[in-house]
């Protein structure tokens, strides 16, 4: 194993302790229904943390990959506006909010940018959203971030920030990431409202659209698991990380460790990476459960722990 190349290909790293917990509190993991012992990280996601995590588990590359929800913050933010005001005011505010979550977003972007720069173990994915940089707007910042801020990929999460991962508003970002040979990871799995935004179906235009596109369905699909194999023989770019889900593995929604690592077998092991999804997860429990995985080989498991990564998301 110590030999072995490892590389955690989903974290999350926030800039102090209290907006890292923060977050987790705020994000709660409902969609695998009821499993009595999931082992959580009690990590915050900061940047001395997650580098301390790998040097301990023997992680030589970590993905960062940075989430911001527009939505989640606009209407946060409209819901702190005095009651009093009057439409034109509140035209207004709102503008200024929208303004703001623009520059908060595209600030996020540069940090985790020179989180990886001055850690090389650490690759930067930047958060894209169509509320918030729709159309051209947005390829043009993810070029922008690419080519001058050292960018590898772009973070897309349906579900969180409320779209369908085949809005046609991020088709020119699309257009970019395939031009510039730069990956998508987007959060696959259900949302409260069943509307779809991020179940794996939800994929397949944009796969079509993009076919020289890679795009990574993060956990496998989630509780809407079944739905992966399809997307997977239709759509040779499509790829998957096992992150989260094989922490949840006989959870009431979740596959059995059996079926996880059957799906694993009919999708092709080459196609899947290691992620921890830190810090709500440990990174050495992630390895661990990676090479507990029956049916699959070691060659397979080894590919899965990192070599996988390399390839597919040109590390």
């Amino acid at each position: 194993m110590a030999d072995l190349i490892k590389v955690d290909s989903h974290v999350h790293l926030y800039r102090t302790v209290e907006e890292g917990l923060a977050e987790k509190a705020g994000y709660e993991v409902w969609e695998y229904g009821e499993k009595p012992a999931v082992c959580y990280s009690e990590d915050a996601g900061t940047v001395d943390q997650v580098i301390k995590a790998m040097e301990s588990s023997g992680i030589s590359k970590a993905v960062l990959l940075n989430l911001f929800s527009a939505q989640v913050a606009r209407d946060m933010e409209i819901a702190k506006l005095a009651s009093n005001l009057g439409e034109s005011q509140k035209e207004t505010a709102i503008q200024e909010i929208d303004h703001n979550i623009l520059g908060q977003l595209k600030e996020f972007n540069r940090w985790g940018c020179e989180v990886a720069q001055n850690f090389p173990e650490i690759t930067a994915f930047i958060a894209l959203d169509p509320i918030a940089l729709p159309g051209e707007a947005g390829a043009t910042h993810v070029s922008e971030m690419v080519e001058n801020h050292g960018a590898r990929g772009v973070k897309l999460h349906g579900a969180f920030q409320v779209f369908n991962m085949s809005d046609q508003r991020l088709w020119p970002a699309y257009r970019k990431c395939e031009e510039l040979d730069v990956a998508i990871i987007g959060h696959s799995g259900p949302d409260r409202g069943g509307i779809g935004f991020a179940e794996p179906r939800s994929f397949g235009h944009m796969l079509r659209e993009f076919p020289r596109l890679k795009v990574v369905l993060a956990h496998m699909g989630g509780a809407t698991w079944k739905q992966a194999l399809e997307i997977a023989e239709t759509y040779p770019n499509a790829f998957f990380d096992c992150c989260e889900i094989i922490e949840w593995t006989d959870g009431t929604n979740a596959p059995t460790e059996l079926e996880l690592a059957q799906l694993i077998r009919d999708i092709g092991a080459e196609r899947v990476m290691m992620g921890s999804d830190f810090p709500w997860y440990d990174l050495d429990h992630t390895v661990e459960r990676v090479m507990e995985l029956p049916l699959l080989s070691q060659e397979e498991k080894e590919g899965i722990l990192g070599a996988n990564a390399i390839t597919i998301l040109g590390l």
